[in-house]
């Protein structure tokens, strides 16, 4: 009787994961299952708190890429793709944002093996709940910019940080806070006031961890230095900041009784 090979096994997902800022409860609920369900998770250990691996399966691998170059890790999820059905790169915050997914989806995409992508809350949204702060507001700003100031990783010529500034909208200034003088130096350059609000979130919705500084451009630097807090911080800087303690400004018309909407008319009375 002739022997029959057992079907060749289809390799696993690898779902991209974010973890969110910080506290194991803010990942999303599928990223929650997922990590129940992984056979396998590669975790960056820099960054992402341990405590929100407690989703994860007892029996599940578990492995921390802190000191893993860019082919270990690629090396390491066609491995485990090929063993589980369900592998998991859990990353701080959002995936799709300062972070490498491109880069390490090509090979599992070259390989065949297929890829999913979870969002996570990002630090920014974190921050500014930390803070208790708005990142818009009506008739003073309407737009967001994350951006970063050039380093190792180059801005386009296009995006220089002092070009940006410049719109005096809401910057959510990320993986800059080891140069802090130099953001203060550029917003200075872009038109910023001395006595513009900043606010400096260090880990924010870490347990035990969150930071919240606030000041101005003219002291916000020398706040952070005395803090030591030099990584792992967000920087906010909008004429939005301390909202909640200016009554006089434009209210929005989201609820405004006299501004008509689908599914409520204006009230004439309030017209």
């Amino acid at each position: 009787m002739q022997e029959t090979s057992s079907p060749r096994r289809l390799p696993g997902t690898v779902w991209f994961v974010g973890a969110g800022p910080g506290a194991p409860d803010l990942i999303t609920v599928r990223g929650s299952r997922l990590l129940a369900q992984a056979g396998a998770i590669l975790y960056t250990g820099s960054l992402v708190a341990e405590t929100v691996l407690q989703w994860a399966a007892p029996t599940c691998e578990i492995a921390d890429s802190k000191s893993l170059d860019h082919a270990q890790v690629t090396a390491w999820l066609l491995d485990r793709a090929q063993r589980h059905d369900t592998v998991v790169r859990l990353q701080t915050g959002d995936p799709t944002l300062y972070g490498v997914l491109a880069e390490l989806a090509r090979p599992l995409d070259a390989a065949g093996i297929p890829v999913g992508i979870v969002p996570g809350v990002s630090s920014a949204m974190a921050a500014a709940a930390a803070a208790g702060e708005c990142l818009t507001l009506p008739e003073i700003t309407q737009t967001v910019i994350f951006t970063r100031l050039s380093e190792r990783t180059q801005m386009p010529e296009r995006e220089s940080f002092v070009s940006l500034a410049a719109h005096g909208c809401t910057l959510c200034i990320f993986l800059s806070i080891e140069r802090i003088e130099a953001v203060v130096e550029q917003l200075g350059q872009a038109g910023w006031a001395t006595d513009a609000p900043v606010v400096v979130v260090h880990k924010a919705t870490w347990p035990d961890e969150e930071r919240v500084l606030r000041g101005t451009l003219a002291d916000i630097a020398a706040q952070c230095r005395a803090a030591q807090i030099d990584r792992q911080a967000l920087i906010l800087v909008s004429p939005a900041l301390g909202a909640r303690a200016q009554p006089a400004l434009t209210p929005s018309k989201l609820y405004d009784a006299a501004f008509p909407r689908r599914f409520r008319p204006a009230r004439p009375d309030t017209a």
